[in-house]
């Protein structure tokens, strides 16, 4: 899936410029201490996307808008904090498994219902009404996975454990947990969020 990203401090310029002189590849990490922007450069998480520059734009005032395409998984060996003002990193690819192909669409097709129970939810709650008839899961398991993980508002650090996961299915149980938990949640809030409207509604 399409990763947009807007680029607006001036280090992080300097790496795009750099990215477009070489071979239009970066890493993708989750940043585990610190903050993404104006201070130190942070701390990130070990493992992280490896993604292709696909589309980038150059704003008068010099600020970007880029398109990535994430391609392979590393883990992160070492990190370079001296010689550039980004982070560099010497990583290795770390391949994600592709265990029997039935265990995998058998798992796919219970996430599928959990994404599909989600969004009904969603709009449930939602002022902006949520059109989920159409809703079509990709058939590719992980593109399954990373639709998934897009889609659950829950903090960047609670999906990290996805992307550290050795298989395609162990990435489509973690997801799938996460769904029910969220699943079961919003529908306790929505049910008693329910109850005192009714009430209300019998007084009158």
């Amino acid at each position: 899936m399409p990763l947009h990203l807007h680029i607006f401090e001036e280090r992080y310029r300097i790496m795009v410029r750099h990215i477009l002189d070489h071979d239009g590849l970066l890493g993708i990490v989750l940043i585990h201490q610190g903050l993404e922007a104006l201070g130190p450069l942070p701390e990130p998480y070990r493992v992280g996307m490896l993604a292709r520059m696909v589309e980038y734009e150059t704003l008068p005032d010099g600020r970007m808008n880029i398109t990535v395409m994430g391609i392979d998984r590393f883990n992160i060996l070492d990190i370079d904090t001296v010689s550039q003002p980004f982070l560099l990193g010497t990583v290795e690819t770390s391949p994600i498994e592709l265990p029997r192909m039935i265990q995998v669409h058998r798992k796919a097709r219970q996430l599928s219902r959990e994404i599909l129970a989600y969004l009904k939810e969603l709009s449930r709650d939602n002022t902006d009404e949520i059109d989920v008839s159409n809703f079509s899961p990709p058939d590719d398991p992980m593109s399954l996975v990373f639709l998934g993980a897009s889609l659950l508002q829950i903090p960047p650090t609670e999906k990290q454990p996805i992307l550290e996961a050795p298989s395609v299915f162990d990435m489509m149980d973690i997801v799938e947990r996460l769904y029910r938990r969220e699943n079961g949640l919003m529908r306790t809030i929505n049910a008693t969020g329910e109850l005192p409207a009714r009430r209300a509604a019998w007084l009158n």
